[in-house]
């Protein structure tokens, strides 16, 4: 019986280990301009499960992304992290919330009345503070005469000019 009780506690700590664990590690935004609103919108999607090793990591405490003053430190986080700037100035990213659940975490953000001019910067540096390994993805929707173009943000390539 002792036998078999610690072949299954190593069974289920195998399959937790595993569960939780994953090699790639990467996060992706889509920036595009909404005619009808006149706003510029951002979507980011993160792994939940490194977003909440990154929160529990920083506070030494579990996050619950359903609650509003635990949003608020992820939402600081990723404004200190995620910018636009155009002209030398940064452009106002608004939050509009974020969506939880066991695999992602969406983030909602925009910018109001502005489509992104060319020659826009964009730094991208969530996550890659806490993970060497992150790399996140922009793409950017075609708005203006300017293509849609897929941006690629490392820790040491944390920001690009749009074309």
């Amino acid at each position: 019986m002792r036998l078999r009780s610690n072949s299954i506690l190593l069974a289920l700590a195998l399959y937790a280990g595993t569960a939780h664990a994953h090699n790639y590690h990467m996060g992706m935004a889509d920036i595009g301009y909404n005619a009808a609103t006149g706003h510029t919108e951002v979507i980011h999607t993160y792994t939940a499960h490194d977003i909440e090793a990154l929160l529990a990591n920083l506070y030494g405490r579990h996050f619950d992304l359903g609650l509003e003053e635990d949003q608020d430190v992820l939402r600081q986080y990723i404004e200190q992290r995620f910018t636009i700037s155009a002209a030398g100035k940064r452009l106002p990213l608004q939050w509009v919330g974020v969506k939880a659940d066991a695999d992602t975490i969406t983030v909602f953000q925009q910018i109001g009345h502005t489509a992104l001019p060319p020659g826009a910067v964009i730094a991208d540096s969530v996550l890659t503070d806490f993970i060497p390994t992150q790399i996140n993805t922009v793409n950017v929707g075609a708005n203006a005469g300017r293509a849609a173009t897929t941006l690629t943000f490392t820790a040491a390539s944390p920001q690009h000019a749009l074309p």
